[in-house]
């Protein structure tokens, strides 16, 4: 298994929150994107604001990595068009792939359209503009249930809206890797919401992010179905080393 195939290197941390200038947060996005270019990962996860410089150091090295950002990120509940205009830009600086944060406190209270309009005209921006679309359902905040319902509504959105074929170009990925849990739970990606997202969304490809530790943990997931891994530890996980960081 080439496992670099698989992952997506991130770094998401906003200068305040990692306590460090916007230098030196400018310059970890460099090295993310000079070790991904070096290992061959498939993509680099970065802000927005990075986008533009990300796709300029992989141009010019003439790499195959490929430039995913976030949007609304991490909360998920901007407005639909806040999040479009976020999205806009993003492909404007040169994106591959937009991983939005679907709106799930509103899915929790019942609010089913609204989640169905941003799915609908989220996903549509993106394919339009030939760029994979991923939906973070982020599964520290919901129970099974809701992990089963949030990934069957992805699913019948883009199945119902968009030819098949584009199916795989849709993914449901677990998790933002900022949510904090107040009921014990783990933040990101486990083995059970893996298989609830896998089993509940396929044909649409799934990502597991946060949480996945190790290479051995990476390949069960990926034998499981999941097609995509999320870390900020990309290279330790790769060369077999314990990642351990939350993300």
């Amino acid at each position: 298994m080439q496992l670099n195939k698989y992952l997506d290197s991130t770094y998401l941390k906003t200068a305040e929150q990692a306590g460090i200038s916007q230098e030196e947060t400018k310059q970890k996005v460099i090295d993310l994107v000079n070790e991904a270019i070096k290992y061959d990962f498939i993509l680099v996860m970065i802000r927005p604001q990075f986008v533009k410089l990300a796709r300029k150091i992989i141009d010019e090295a003439k790499a195959n990595v490929q430039v995913g950002t976030v949007i609304g990120f991490h909360e998920g509940t901007l407005p639909l068009d806040e999040k479009l205009k976020e999205a806009k830009q993003a492909i404007k600086d040169g994106v591959d792939e937009l991983d939005y944060v679907v709106n799930f406190e509103a899915y929790k209270k019942g609010n089913i359209d609204l989640v169905k309009n941003e799915i609908l005209e989220g996903t549509k921006l993106g394919l339009e503009n030939d760029k994979k679309v991923k939906w973070i359902i982020e599964v520290a905040a919901l129970d099974d249930n809701q992990i089963v319902g949030l990934s069957k509504l992805i699913k019948d959105v883009v199945l119902e809206n968009f030819d098949h074929s584009k199916a795989k170009d849709v993914f449901v990925k677990s998790s933002t890797g900022f949510y904090k849990p107040t009921n014990g739970k783990p933040a990101g990606a486990t083995f059970e919401a893996m298989r609830l997202i896998v089993e509940n969304a396929k044909p649409l490809s799934v990502k597991a992010a946060g949480g996945v530790k190790t290479a051995e943990d990476a390949k069960k997931m990926i034998e499981m179905g999941v097609d995509r891994i999320g870390t900020s530890s990309a290279y330790k996980i790769f060369s077999g080393q314990k990642n351990n960081t939350s993300y």
